[in-house]
C-alpha cells in the first residue's frame, strides 16, 4: 500500500546589497535550469556541439521553472506501507528577468557561447539564435547540486560522467547574512596557495610577458572552454622576467589572475576576483611589476588596487613564495613543502579533538581546508549538515524571538525547509545520507511522517522535529571529532598551515 503527500514552495531569490542573487540561490537556480533542459547535440556553422542548448530553450524554461523531489519512506508504524512525499519548488519570472539571469550565468562562467568568448574574455547572452554549453565550472556546480538532491536523470549523468567534468572548484567561505566573501588574512593565504599552485608553480615554458603588452594575448587566446580545466594547476606563470630594469622570478598578468579566480572558484561576479586580487596585493603576496596606464576601473572597483588586464603584470613576492612553500624548491624544481611531517601535539584524546573541531568550525580558513579534506574523503555531507543546521537553528530562533511563528504560513514554510534537510541528509536512502544510529533515524522517520500527515503542523510539532535534528547534529559533531579531525591533522599538505595555529590553548 502507498500513501502520498506533497509540499509546494515558491522560491524568491535573495539579493545582496549590490543587487546580485545570493550565491547558493543563484547556483540552485542555474542547476535547476540545466536539469530542465535536454542538453542535446546541436549544430552551429557546420560544427556539432554536445550537451548544448539554445537561448530560446533556456528563456522558455526559466519563465516557469519547477523542480520536483520525491521520497519513498517506509511507514515506521507499518513497514508494508510506503509514504511517498513530493516537494515542488517553483521559480517564476518575466522574460526580461530571465534574460538578465542568463547573462549573469555567462558572467559567472557557468555557461559559454559555443563560439567562445571575445578577445577580452567577455560574452553576451543573446535572446535569439544563441547556442550555449556549460563550462567545466558550471558542470562542477551542477554535479554538487545533483549529488545533494539525488538527481539521476540520464541526460544529466551523461555530462557529469563525461571527460568535460574536470573542474575541482575551490569552495569559498561566505558570510551567511550578507553573502560576502570571508577575507581574513588566513583565508586569503589559503586561497593564494591554490591560486599559485598547490603542487608547485604552473610555469609555462617559453612564455615571455615582459617584451610587449600584447604578448600574453597571443600566448593565451580565450578558448571555448575556460583556460583552467581543473582548478588544481595554479595561475599561468612566466619565469625570470626582466621588467623595468628588475628581474622577477614568477610573473603573471592581471587578466590571467582574474581568469583563474573566476574559472576555478565559486565566485559569481567579476568584482569578486578583483577584490581577491587586491587582497593579494594588500597582504604583500604579490606586487605590481608593470602598470597599465590605460586601465580605467569600473564603478565599485575603487582606485583599481588590482588591474585585471594583459598589460598589468604582477610578480609573486618572497613573502608569497614563503606562504606557498616555494622557498624549499630543490635544484631540480621539485616542491618540498615545509614541515611536511605529521602535526605533532602533546594533547591527544576525545576532548582535545573536540576542541580542535570547534576551533576549525569557527575559523573560516581552516573550515575551507577541512571541507576540502572531507570532499577528498567522501564525507563532506557531515560538515554540510552541521553548518546548514546551525544556520537554520539561528534563523528559527530569530523567528521565535520576533513572534513570526504565530503565522501558520511561516510555520509551514519553516517546516518545508526542515523537511528539505531531512530529505537530503537523514531519510533512509537520501542522496547525502548521514551515518547515524538506527534508533535516531527511526525516531526521525516517525516524527517526520506524523508531521507530514498534519494539514497544519504547529510550533510544538516543529520544536519536536528540530530537537531530533539537534541530536543528530551532536552525533555528527562527535563523529567528525573522533574520525575526521585526527586524519585531517596528519595530511602533509595541511600540516604547515595547522602549525600556524595555537591549538594548545584551545579548551
Amino acid at each position: 500500500m502507498q500513501s502520498s503527500s506533497s509540499q509546494a514552495t515558491s522560491h524568491l531569490l535573495r539579493v545582496t546589497d549590490t543587487d546580485r542573487p545570493f550565491t547558493r540561490d543563484f547556483k540552485d537556480l542555474f542547476s535547476t535550469l540545466m536539469v530542465s533542459l535536454k542538453l542535446e547535440t546541436n549544430r552551429s556553422f557546420f560544427a556539432k556541439y554536445e550537451y548544448s542548448f539554445t537561448s530560446e530553450q533556456a528563456l522558455s524554461n526559466l519563465s516557469s521553472l519547477k523542480f520536483l523531489q520525491s521520497s519513498r519512506i517506509p511507514d515506521p508504524n507499518d513497514p508494508s506501507r510506503i509514504v511517498i512525499t513530493t516537494t515542488a519548488t517553483t521559480f517564476s519570472m518575466s522574460r526580461d528577468v530571465a534574460l538578465s539571469i542568463c547573462q549573469h550565468f555567462v558572467q559567472a562562467r557557468f555557461i559559454d557561447p559555443v563560439g567562445g568568448r571575445n578577445s577580452n574574455g567577455g560574452a553576451t547572452f543573446v535572446a535569439k539564435g544563441g547556442l550555449y554549453q556549460m563550462t567545466t565550472k558550471g558542470i562542477a556546480v551542477l554535479q554538487r547540486f545533483c549529488a545533494r538532491n539525488g538527481i539521476t536523470a540520464r541526460h544529466v549523468l551523461d555530462i557529469i560522467e563525461s571527460p568535460r567534468n574536470s573542474m575541482r572548484l575551490l569552495i569559498l567561505e561566505r558570510n551567511l547574512a550578507t553573502d560576502r566573501l570571508l577575507t581574513d588574512s588566513a583565508t586569503v593565504e589559503v586561497i593564494f596557495r591554490r591560486f599559485a599552485g598547490q603542487d608547485g608553480p604552473n610555469i609555462i615554458p617559453g612564455l615571455s610577458l615582459a617584451s610587449s603588452s600584447s604578448s600574453l594575448a597571443a600566448a593565451r587566446k580565450i578558448p571555448r572552454q575556460p583556460g583552467y580545466p581543473n582548478g588544481v594547476l595554479g595561475v599561468r606563470l612566466a619565469k625570470d622576467q626582466r621588467i623595468n630594469g628588475k628581474t622577477f622570478t614568477y610573473v603573471f598578468s592581471g587578466r590571467t589572475a582574474a581568469d583563474w579566480l573566476m574559472d576555478c572558484c565559486t565566485t559569481i561576479d567579476e568584482r569578486e576576483p578583483y577584490a581577491i586580487g587586491a587582497l593579494f596585493v594588500l597582504h604583500r603576496l604579490v606586487v605590481l611589476a608593470r602598470d597599465d596606464p590605460d586601465y580605467r576601473p569600473s564603478r565599485g572597483n575603487g582606485d583599481a588596487p588590482f588591474i585585471p588586464t594583459d598589460t598589468a603584470l604582477y610578480a609573486i613576492t618572497p613573502e608569497g613564495q614563503a606562504v606557498c612553500g616555494w622557498k624549499y624548491l630543490s635544484p631540480t624544481g621539485e616542491v618540498t613543502p615545509p614541515n611536511s611531517g605529521s602535526f605533532d601535539t602533546p594533547r591527544e584524546g576525545a576532548d582535545s579533538n573536540k576542541a580542535r573541531l570547534r576551533y576549525i568550525l569557527n575559523d573560516p580558513s581552516l573550515r575551507l581546508l577541512f571541507r576540502e579534506f572531507l570532499i577528498a574523503s567522501f564525507c563532506e555531507e557531515n560538515l554540510s549538515f552541521y553548518l546548514e543546521l546551525s544556520e537554520f537553528m539561528d534563523d528559527y530562533a530569530a523567528l521565535k524571538a520576533t513572534k513570526q511563528l504565530a503565522d501558520p504560513s511561516m510555520i509551514r514554510r519553516t517546516f518545508a525547509t526542515a523537511y528539505g534537510m531531512y530529505n537530503t541528509f537523514l531519510a533512509s536512502g537520501s542522496p547525502c545520507e548521514l551515518n547515524i544510529e538506527h534508533s535516531l533515524r527511526r525516531n526521525l522517520a516517525i516524527k517526520i511522517t506524523l508531521a507530514m500527515r498534519e494539514q497544519s503542523p504547529d510550533e510544538q510539532c516543529l520544536d519536536e522535529v528540530l530537537a531530533l535534528f539537534k541530536a543528530v547534529q551532536t552525533y555528527i559533531f562527535h563523529l567528525m571529532a573522533s574520525d575526521s579531525v585526527p586524519k585531517f591533522f596528519i595530511v602533509p599538505r595541511y600540516t604547515g598551515i595547522l602549525q600556524q595555529h595555537d591549538f594548545e590553548s584551545v579548551r
